[in-house]
């Protein structure tokens, strides 16, 4: 059997050898994975418009085989004498019939998976980097993120639109996948960061006035969101750049030079350099989820020190070291609920 016999029959063009050979086919081979698979192509061939559904299409070829039946049943015998072709004809599209019917239930559920599929391929997912830990994403489109930590990003399983965008809450490094016809869009808060192909980090925790960016290579424009539904444009960075935008006032800071202290993290590096106490205290706060408090008297000290996985104790001893300052780490209370509050940690002077 094969696809030419198969639509001669469909077709009524068959001879009566033909006709035999289609019969014990349907008997014998139809339901295998190879007729079905025959059948499938002259179903997917059966009228080509895309917009025909799957119960439309049903519906004409099963009319099509129930025409064949009736036209040979109505005949009565004293007005034509019903010959072999005839016979075998009905036969054949009686027993071709639950075998449409099987390809009308594949068909539908094939429909459904993919209407499932592409109704839950819109749907965004959160993925949250864990206190004291980071996370690399990978997204459909092949681009890379690192996600420093208490850090979480929503992001589309495919990319759909003439752009990728991404949300993002906290800290992000993005290696971009080229794609010219598709900028990807990173929401960071108010401000939206746009790149094609590019390697950059974005910094934008909640509670915090200003959203940092950092390029790495490539080129990346920034925007803000106004209230108004207008789009602000902040400008353009090159490689090497570091700008710190205040979303409250407005107040732009670039610097060049060392990026790593900006990036170092996703090699598990604290880089400081000139950085307040005031920053870096923020900074372990974050990665060791807890309060550290830094007294009024040791505000102005600054730091320029790399830690690599360092734990936060030994990092505190390395800072009271290297200047006169001390530490205490206040006891945890129990909460009504019973968890325990955050651990505070107090820096203040010798």
């Amino acid at each position: 059997m094969n696809q030419e016999l198969l639509n001669k029959f469909l077709n009524n063009k068959c001879s009566e050898e033909e006709l035999k050979e289609v019969l014990s086919w349907i008997k014998t081979g139809a339901s295998s994975a190879e007729g079905k698979k025959l059948l499938s192509n002259d179903w997917d061939a059966y009228s080509a418009p895309e917009n025909l559904s799957v119960d439309k299409k049903f519906t004409e070829l099963y009319d099509k085989v129930r025409q064949k039946i009736e036209s040979i049943s109505s005949v009565q015998p004293k007005q034509r004498k019903l010959t072999v072709i005839d016979w075998l004809t009905r036969a054949a599209a009686i027993l071709l019939i639950p075998v449409f019917g099987f390809l009308y239930y594949t068909h539908s559920e094939k429909k459904s998976i993919q209407t499932t599929y592409a109704e839950a391929v819109v749907d965004s997912l959160e993925i949250i980097a864990p206190i004291g830990s980071r996370t690399v994403v990978q997204l459909s489109d092949g681009s890379k993120v690192h996600l420093n930590y208490s850090s979480r990003m929503k992001y589309p399983q495919v990319f759909s639109g003439d752009k990728r965008e991404i949300k993002l809450e906290g800290e992000g490094y993005f290696e971009v996948a080229h794609n010219p016809d598709m900028p990807f869009v990173v929401h960071a808060g108010s401000i939206d960061v746009t790149a094609l192909g590019t390697t950059f980090d974005v910094l934008a925790y909640r509670g915090d006035e200003e959203v940092k960016t950092t390029l790495v290579d490539g080129k990346v424009c920034l925007d803000q969101n106004i209230a108004d539904g207008s789009i602000k444009s902040i400008g353009t960075m090159v490689p090497g750049q570091h700008v710190a935008y205040n979303t409250t006032t407005g107040d732009i800071i670039s610097t060049r030079g060392n990026i790593e202290k900006h990036i170092g993290w996703i090699d598990g590096k604290l880089v400081f350099e000139d950085t307040p106490i005031s920053e870096v205290a923020k900074k372990l706060s974050r990665m060791f989820n807890v309060e550290i408090q830094v007294d009024k008297e040791v505000q102005d000290f600054i730091y320029t020190v790399t830690f690599v996985d360092e734990p936060l104790t030994q990092i505190l001893d390395l800072m009271a070291i290297a200047t006169p300052v001390k530490y205490r780490i206040l006891p945890r209370k129990k909460l009504a609920d019973g968890t325990y509050s955050t651990q505070v940690i107090i820096i203040e002077k010798k």
